[in-house]
């Protein structure tokens, strides 16, 4: 079963304290806690890793099955270096995965929490 990964850009430390004491609450309480979570420092530091590019390789990636890079590449006609690159940024923030030579990206969906930084206002 896939399931949702949860986004974040901006929380403070106390929202993921609270996302990680509330799972914790429902497990204590015998439900089945399964969730991913990603946080960025910045909705700026999402950004700079999810370009348009990486964007589409994504979405690619979620709809078909991918034997290898190579074939990503050739799939999408862009050059393998480049594809490389952004399966290699993706899989590191944790948005894909490389399971041997397959890429993939084992979830349904993405939701996303955007906080300002009060500090900066």
């Amino acid at each position: 079963m896939k399931e949702k990964l949860e986004v974040h850009a901006g929380d403070a430390l106390e929202d993921t304290g609270r996302r990680f004491i509330d799972a914790w609450r429902r497990l204590e309480n015998g439900k089945r806690v399964r969730e991913r979570h990603l946080s960025f420092e910045s909705l700026e530091g999402l950004l700079s890793l999810l370009t348009p590019k990486r964007w589409e390789l994504l979405k690619y990636v979620h709809g078909h099955s991918v034997r290898s890079v190579r074939a990503l590449s050739v799939q999408l006609k862009r050059d393998y270096r480049r594809v490389h690159g952004d399966v290699e940024a993706l899989a590191t923030a944790g948005l894909l995965e490389r399971i041997g030579r397959e890429v993939r990206a084992d979830y349904d969906g993405i939701d996303s929490t955007f906080r300002f930084d009060r500090s900066q206002l």
